[in-house]
């Protein structure tokens, strides 16, 4: 009988050390439980997840005949979002072609991530700054932007030649104040 009790004893210690591990009176073994919801994660910064709307790069359709003179904007898709005032910093994804060519200049989704970045002037382009108020989370929008809000004389070579206007497709993801 003296070999039976000794091989259980260990067997209760285990048992036992298991139990007190599983959500028991843990206060008893000087061990607190963490709080719930998730409040012991660390907190780090994530890129939003686009609606599925957004969720493929869009094609952009570069209109034909005479660029305009004045920014065009048009949406695409209507988000149901938060609404972009001036100034604040916004999360986009985006691609932009030159209006004479229809060529591809550059691309958020070619980068492999959104862009984010303040409506303010010298933060951006100013057909950006005129073009994405009033936009809302989860929209898409178009912006023909002329040569005059946008690189201007001076273009930026070797990709964007002097003069040129944009065309723009633009998923807005998240919007915050600056």
């Amino acid at each position: 009988m003296k070999k039976t009790r000794l091989a259980i004893i260990p067997l209760l210690a285990v048992a036992a050390a298991g139990v007190a591990g599983c959500g028991g009176s843990s206060k008893a073994a000087g061990i607190e439980t963490a709080p719930s919801g998730g409040a012991t994660e660390a907190s780090v910064p994530t890129t939003p997840k686009p609606p599925p709307a957004l969720a493929k790069k869009p094609v952009v359709t570069v209109p034909t005949g005479v660029a305009p003179t004045k920014l065009v904007t048009k949406d695409l898709v209507v988000g149901t979002g938060q609404t972009v005032k001036p100034g604040q910093t916004v999360t986009v994804n985006y691609v932009g072609d030159l209006y004479k060519t229809g060529n591809e200049f550059d691309s958020s989704w070619k980068a492999g991530q959104p862009a984010t970045f303040p409506l303010t002037a010298g933060g951006v382009m100013q057909g950006w700054v005129q073009g994405i108020p009033g936009m809302k989370v989860g929209g898409r929008r178009e912006l023909i932007i002329p040569a005059s809000l946008a690189y201007g004389k001076s273009g930026r070579p070797p990709t964007i030649p002097p003069n040129s206007p944009l065309v723009f497709v633009v998923d807005l993801l998240s919007v915050s104040s600056s």
